[in-house]
């Protein structure tokens, strides 16, 4: 399904690297299709698996903006100024009755999508602090792009409504542009660490035999296409493998292997 997005591969501007050890990727290394994503998921399996009660202390060094206020995708205003943002520890969730209220944990893979089994329920690489409210609407809607209906819309832009992209249809939840690769590159990583797991995810709706459905992948390779690595995933990247969980998201350090394998 990748075929309508291929050509934007070849104009992508140089990338920033995130820095793996020497050798940590070796047995990658020259491989394609299944081949990688099982030598990937062997390289990047049996990770330091956080409590639930960590993570807040580890957004703290995995999401801290340069002014040391909470960095939340669903509220963050890139090149602008956020209509509200968090303190660390003092901001945490708590009760909330609307936006701007308090931030709480988001994961960017639903936890009923996997049952909340333990490893993805606390895998830093799809989630993020974020704000209640905002997390709330989305819930366990897909993420997807929005055209008529909407019924919900951020302070940010970010919003809940009708989905408008071949092969999807429904509720559906877009994050501003700023970030769609980042959650693109989080849901690829799911499906490379959870490879084996992922068979049994029959409540994902975006999945069907632990495989994306055709229309999700084609939008997470045109979200992971269109917005490149940033700096801050490469620092998010760095941090969670010397501090967290030991382990690393090959497509930060290596977006190009993305085609690699979808």
């Amino acid at each position: 399904m990748r075929a309508p997005y291929l050509t934007i591969l070849f104009s992508l501007p140089l990338l920033c690297s995130a820095q793996p050890p020497a050798g940590y990727y070796d047995s990658a290394q020259g491989l394609t299709g299944e081949p990688m994503r099982q030598a990937l998921h062997d390289i990047i399996d049996g990770h330091t698996v956080l409590i639930n009660s960590a993570l807040w202390s580890a957004f703290g060094v995995t999401d801290r903006k340069p002014n040391n206020k909470v960095w939340d995708i669903y509220s963050d205003v890139p090149d602008g100024t956020p209509t509200y943002q968090y303190d660390f520890i003092a901001d945490q969730c708590g009760n909330y009755d609307g936006e701007g209220d308090c931030f709480n944990r988001e994961h960017s893979f639903p936890q009923s999508w996997f049952d909340g089994v333990p490893g993805p329920d606390t895998d830093l690489f799809h989630m993020y602090p974020t704000d209640a409210w905002v997390n709330q609407k989305r819930a366990n809607w897909p993420y997807g792009v929005v055209g008529g209906g909407v019924t919900f819309q951020a302070d940010n832009g970010g919003r809940l409504g009708q989905c408008d992209y071949p092969g999807c249809s429904g509720l559906v939840f877009e994050p501003i542009d700023a970030y769609k690769g980042d959650l693109a590159r989080g849901y690829f990583y799911m499906l490379t660490r959870y490879r084996d797991e992922a068979v049994n995810w029959s409540s994902a709706p975006v999945l069907s035999g632990g495989e994306f459905l055709p229309w999700v992948e084609s939008l997470m390779l045109e979200w992971h296409l269109t917005d490149p690595v940033s700096a801050k995933e490469v620092a998010r990247n760095n941090t969670i493998y010397t501090s967290l969980q030991n382990n690393r998201n090959p497509y930060i350090d290596h977006p190009e292997w993305v085609q690699r394998i979808w």
